[in-house]
């Protein structure tokens, strides 16, 4: 038999299955939609209604008060703290595009800091500001090119004789390594002064264009010099009457802690100007008298040279007395060497153990993370320049925001405190009550406290 009859049979039965299961959701569907009255005269069982989700009735709640109290307080802190990084971006910015012009005025301020208690002295003994301020400014700006002129006399003079005492140590320092224990070989060194020369001459082009570039770097000097010269002077003058015309443009609000913030940040400048030139002379002096001893040549120089790099903490001592070693391998030998080198670490251990507690004090005391971290950031982003100034900034700040904290506290304490039954209250309204001494003295200059 076929079997497209049996196949048309399933078909129809399932069509037939299919349409009695439409009849039967028909029927429920009709049966739902009936009128409860109709419905309760075909049924005598009562319908139980199907319970439904209660819809919240009633304003929804805030957004914000969803949100978990940490994440909110993580969000307010983060958009603060991009604002804050915008704004030290642009300013850096700013600094960067003239830092001619700012470094010269930080360092007018720290020449400023040393040299005024002499303006001072000279005041007190009866001699007018300008001819007290002129004869302190040029008398330091020329302590100052003194000592760079003798530097540079002194090497000008012992170049050849230094030339040749480096060449002949250069000679003995490689005969003593073909005879130390370390197994260096002849041709080793040979291909290392192979690979000297040869890195020198790719970098010619380099070198060529840097000593092009000198002249822009000495007219920048100039410039630069001549800036620090100028505002050292009218800092030294007129230092009241800035201050006064810098209070102006802070917010009448903050002025009194301004006010106060001032002289105690000048007193911290002016106490670490002084205590580092008074510690680096006497790691100049120390070291200088040791060198000059163990025979090293130029050795008045270098003490200069450490005088100057004394300026950069940590950094400036290990680069000054690695110099120094240096120096003192390639003419002297390697017993002269090492002995060159117990002579600055014993030198570097009395300043950071006793000199610098001793000399600078509590005043501007900062923990020597603090110190290395700045160091690092400041030469990272301005050089040279900004490892100088990088420590007497972060101390200063540290002072500014300690004085400000508790200048807030006593301000915060008198609102609090209950008026007196005898304090007279202000014609204009204020509180009555006065800010704390130190903080509405009077406006110090240069002199007295920037």
């Amino acid at each position: 038999m076929s079997r497209v009859p049996g196949w048309l049979g399933r078909l129809g039965a399932g069509l037939t299955e299919m349409s009695e299961r439409l009849d039967e959701r028909r029927a429920e569907v009709e049966q739902d939609t009936v009128p409860e009255p109709a419905l309760a005269e075909r049924s005598a069982d009562p319908v139980v209604p199907v319970p439904r989700p209660a819809v919240p009735s009633g304003p929804r709640p805030d957004p914000a008060e969803a949100v978990p109290w940490g994440v909110r307080v993580a969000a307010e802190a983060g958009w603060r703290l991009l604002v804050l990084a915008g704004t030290v971006w642009v300013l850096m910015r700013v600094i960067s595009a003239v830092q001619l012009v700012v470094f010269a005025f930080v360092i007018a301020l720290l020449i400023t800091a040393l040299l005024q208690p002499t303006v001072a002295r000279l005041r007190r003994r009866g001699v007018p500001r300008g001819p007290a301020t002129a004869m302190t400014a040029i008398l330091g700006f020329v302590v100052i090119g003194l000592m760079g002129w003798f530097v540079t006399w002194q090497v000008m003079e012992n170049i050849d004789t230094l030339s040749n005492q480096i060449q002949g140590g250069i000679d003995d320092l490689r005969n003593w390594l073909l005879k130390s224990p370390f197994h260096v070989t002849d041709k080793q060194i040979n291909q290392i002064a192979k690979n000297l020369r040869e890195a020198i001459g790719a970098n010619a082009d380099q070198i060529t264009s840097a000593g092009l570039e000198g002249v822009q770097v000495i007219v920048e000097a100039l410039t630069g010099i001549l800036l620090v010269f100028f505002s050292t002077l009218f800092l030294l003058y007129d230092g009241e009457r800035i201050w006064q015309w810098f209070l102006k443009l802070v917010p009448a609000a903050a002025r009194p802690g301004v006010a106060g913030a001032g002289p105690r940040a000048w007193h911290t400048l002016t106490a670490y100007v002084r205590g580092t030139v008074l510690v680096a002379l006497i790691d100049a002096i120390c070291i200088g008298v040791g060198i000059y001893w163990l025979d090293v040549p130029m050795a008045v120089p270098l003490a200069v040279f450490i005088f100057l790099f004394s300026f950069i903490p940590l950094v400036g001592a290990v680069a000054s007395g690695a110099l120094a070693v240096i120096v003192a391998l390639v003419t002297q030998g390697v017993f002269t060497a090492v002995m060159t080198l117990v002579v600055v670490l014993l030198v570097q251990q009395i300043e950071g153990h006793v000199l610098q507690p001793f000399i600078l004090g509590r005043a501007v005391r900062v923990h020597p993370l603090a110190v290395v971290l700045t160091v690092a950031t400041g030469g990272m982003v301005a050089g040279i320049g900004g490892a100088v100034v990088a420590v007497p900034l972060v101390a200063v700040t540290n002072t500014v925001v300690g004085y400000l904290r508790q200048y807030s506290q006593e301000v915060q304490l008198q609102s609090a405190a209950p008026p007196l039954a005898d304090e007279a209250v202000p014609a204009d309204g204020g509180s009555g009550g006065e800010l704390p001494v130190e903080a509405h003295a009077h406006v110090e200059d240069p002199a007295h406290g920037v």
